[in-house]
């Protein structure tokens, strides 16, 4: 038996609404970054330039965001059989590295600010950091609905709630200096907008980092989900067992499972795969099937939704 079929992965897949509010957040971003960093500069404002230098990596990461996007809807080549999905763990990844290269810088910043603290203007800096929130509040309402099924759209969406809390410190800030004229505040809520980045940024990267190393996804335990294959009746033992994402809300598994010859084949793979499907969400199955002798071993792949079928390479040994 062979056979070919097309796999649908729809889960971690952009809708085209997600993608109108993406590029709509990029366009409010963009231009309040560029106010916000002029105001900054007339302010004097540290905390209002690093929190520009933020919206600025927004924007980057936005713009990046919309390019993975678009590329990972290109089709599959004969060189590149899994397509573009993992440019956007690629994009995620850039994301984290530069949000931990900005926090790092606007730190040495701060330090040279607490050292030599400056005249800050502190109605106009509390005034353009309200105006600040106001955009990052509503760029994160249009990321928050899609941020947590998308790795690539969930370091968009950090980066903006990073933004967010920087512009509330730089509020607060302002708010300090105009009251009591402490000048080190502006510094001190700097150091703050970085803790909160540093944060942020390194969960996204050791989690894009996961992917690339086809480490097994987080939600998924492997252990049981191995038993859960071994308690079947007709079953011998699972081995090679692999699991791992391929890009956001698309995971794979490739197994060997030893089996009697109790039931036929065809239907053992039917329940393994509701198993795996049902169970784990597992959807992209790769699954060779073996007898206690090794004869008349087959491998088989199956998809969500759609029959399984034995590879050309198994059918034709």
């Amino acid at each position: 038996m062979s056979g070919s079929h097309n796999h649908s992965h729809s889960r971690g897949r952009i809708t085209p609404k997600a993608l109108s509010r993406l590029r709509f957040a990029l366009l409010i971003t963009a231009a309040y970054m560029v106010a916000e960093a002029v105001g900054g500069w007339l302010t004097n404002s540290l905390a209002l330039l690093a929190d520009a230098g933020h919206m600025l990596t927004d924007v980057g990461a936005l713009a990046l965001s919309l390019a993975a996007f678009s590329l990972a809807l290109r089709p599959a080549t004969p060189q590149k059989t899994f397509g573009y999905y993992r440019l956007e763990v690629i994009a995620a990844l850039v994301n984290g590295i530069v949000l931990i290269l900005l926090a790092f810088y606007i730190v040495w910043e701060a330090i040279e600010r607490f050292r030599s603290p400056s005249e800050v203007a502190g109605v106009q800096m509390t005034l353009i950091a309200a105006g600040g929130l106001l955009v990052n509040i509503v760029a994160a309402y249009l990321l928050h609905a899609d941020h947590q099924h998308n790795l690539n759209l969930r370091g968009a969406w950090l980066h903006v709630i990073g933004d967010m809390l920087g512009s509330i410190a730089a509020i607060a800030a302002g708010v300090l200096i105009i009251a009591f004229g402490f000048l080190w505040a502006d510094a001190l809520t700097s150091v703050i907008i970085s803790g909160i980045i540093l944060f942020n940024a390194a969960r996204l990267v050791k989690d894009s980092a996961d992917v690339l190393l086809e480490s097994t996804p987080k939600h998924i335990d492997i252990n049981e989900l191995e038993t859960a294959l071994a308690e079947h009746p007709a079953v011998l033992n699972v081995h090679d067992l692999h699991v791992w994402t391929i890009s956001s809300g698309m995971e794979a598994l490739s197994a060997h499972v030893a089996h009697d010859r109790s039931m036929p084949e065809t239907e053992l793979l039917l329940e393994i795969r509701d198993t795996l499907q049902n169970r784990f969400r597992i959807s992209h199955l790769t699954i060779q099937l073996e007898t206690a002798d090794h004869s008349g071993d087959k491998v088989f792949v199956c998809a969500m939704g759609m029959n399984c079928f034995e590879s050309a390479a198994a059918a034709d040994r």
